[in-house]
């Protein structure tokens, strides 16, 4: 694999190397507090998905929706709950009437073949991309679902296939990735220097091997006052592991988040802190060192509020079978060794804010979708419209959903689940103004 910004050395390597060119004076626009109300009666083209009836209309997990540049929707489903394991990953293909055209994907170890795929990325052709942590590359397949290549990883770039967030280049044969805190460290590996910034990078998959670059670096907050620490009595070549190395590494709680919407160009808007701040960043045609800003506040985190979230993490933690507090893994060595031991989790650490900003996306035109925070704890609320000048189209009401992928035509796919979790893909066009 190679590493354009500087070799490679992993990807905290990337960040530190990464040159900077010179920025011109930062253009700063800001909209205004007063929402301008947008009505979300948006028309629905077409639905997917049935207690009973043909396989493709019964969906299980659906991971991800795409569209091509048709109009064709692509769902990547399987089964499995949160936290288990997911098994028979297939990607389904829909028409623009939401007839069904075709189903490709196997779980198996083979070229063509699912082995713990985690993300599916469309691009217009109608080109797909599968994420596989199994073959550890993203398996590429043509229109019509026939397998045409793998693009390897390797072990310096493996956890960018679960990044926090992903997106396409709709420029084609490109896919854009902002790594978690924990899969940077295990990027970079246990050499790799501290990273000093959040990076958004761009994963190119033209050839054999994927080579990265680095687009953005968002603002790093400071690490929480409780350190990474050594995972306790265990050594592999002669060295103690970090927990930080193994992507265990604790984060600050409410820390805000890196979130990003990929422009049409290939541009990206991006937010890195609990501030209403949206940057700019591309190639030659973005609008360079441009932030569009809007005057609210973050929410400042209360005790009460920290009181009720650590109640959240211990349910959600013996939801998934954790017993308290207490958390048992497992390291093997380069020698195929395994050690096993377990751990006290810390007190979590806190930031002080609940960040403004919660969720962005962007249509095929270039409308920007900021969606702000809503109550505690996470859910989404109202949804503004912008444009990558700095204009502001206006405000959907709270409870509107963002959707889960745009398309052409004004297209937009939404993932409804009912009341045992039985997902359902609707499929609606939304008004010319705020595509």
């Amino acid at each position: 694999m190679t590493f354009r910004t500087c070799g490679v050395f992993g990807l905290a390597a990337i960040v530190i190397a990464a040159v900077t060119p010179p920025v011109p004076a930062q253009q700063v626009i800001e909209i205004p507090a007063e929402d301008r109300p947008l009505g979300a009666a948006f028309e629905e083209v077409f639905r997917i998905g049935a207690i009973a009836g043909e396989s493709w209309e019964m969906l299980g997990t659906v991971r991800s929706v795409a569209f091509d540049g048709a109009g064709n929707l692509y769902v990547f489903d399987g089964t499995g709950g949160v936290g288990g394991p997911w098994v028979d990953p297939r990607v389904l293909v829909y028409d623009p009437s939401g007839a069904f055209v075709r189903e490709f994907g196997r779980s198996g170890e083979g070229p063509g073949e699912f082995n713990a795929a985690v993300s599916m990325e469309v691009m217009r052709d109608g080109t797909v991309a599968v994420g596989d942590v199994g073959h550890r590359a993203y398996q590429i397949f043509d229109g019509s679902g026939a397998f045409l290549r793998m693009v390897r990883m390797g072990m310096e770039a493996f956890a960018l296939l679960i990044p926090s967030q992903a997106a396409i280049d709709p420029r084609g044969n490109g896919v854009y990735a902002i790594p978690s805190r924990g899969q940077a460290a295990m990027a970079g590996g246990p050499d790799a220097p501290e990273p000093v910034s959040r990076p958004i990078l761009r994963l190119d998959l033209e050839g054999e091997d994927v080579t990265v670059d680095t687009v953005a670096e968002g603002w790093l907050p400071p690490p929480p006052a409780t350190a990474d620490g050594v995972v306790p009595g265990v050594v592999v070549e002669g060295r103690p592991v970090t927990f930080a190395a193994l992507g265990l590494g604790q984060s600050t709680v409410f820390e805000p988040e890196v979130v990003m919407a990929v422009l049409p160009g290939g541009q990206v808007a991006y937010s890195d802190s609990s501030a209403y701040s949206l940057r700019i960043a591309g190639d030659a045609d973005a609008p360079v060192g441009r932030t569009i800003t809007r005057p609210f506040q973050p929410e400042r985190v209360t005790p009460a509020i920290e009181e009720a979230e650590k109640q959240r993490m211990l349910a959600r933690r013996q939801a998934l079978g954790g017993r308290g507090r207490t958390r048992m893994i497992e390291v093997r060595g380069a020698d195929g060794s395994v050690q096993s031991t377990s751990y006290e989790l810390p007190e979590p650490a806190f930031f002080p804010e609940l960040s403004v900003i919660h969720a962005m996306s962007a249509t095929w035109e270039g409308r920007i979708w900021v969606q702000r925070r809503g109550e505690y704890p996470e859910t989404g609320g109202p949804i503004d419209v912008l444009t990558p000048e700095g204009g502001y189209v206006g405000t959907f009401p709270a409870g509107t959903a963002l959707p889960r992928a745009f398309g052409p035509g004004g297209l937009a796919a939404f993932i409804e689940l009912d009341e045992m979790d039985v997902a359902t893909v609707v499929v609606r066009r939304l008004p010319p103004a705020v595509r």
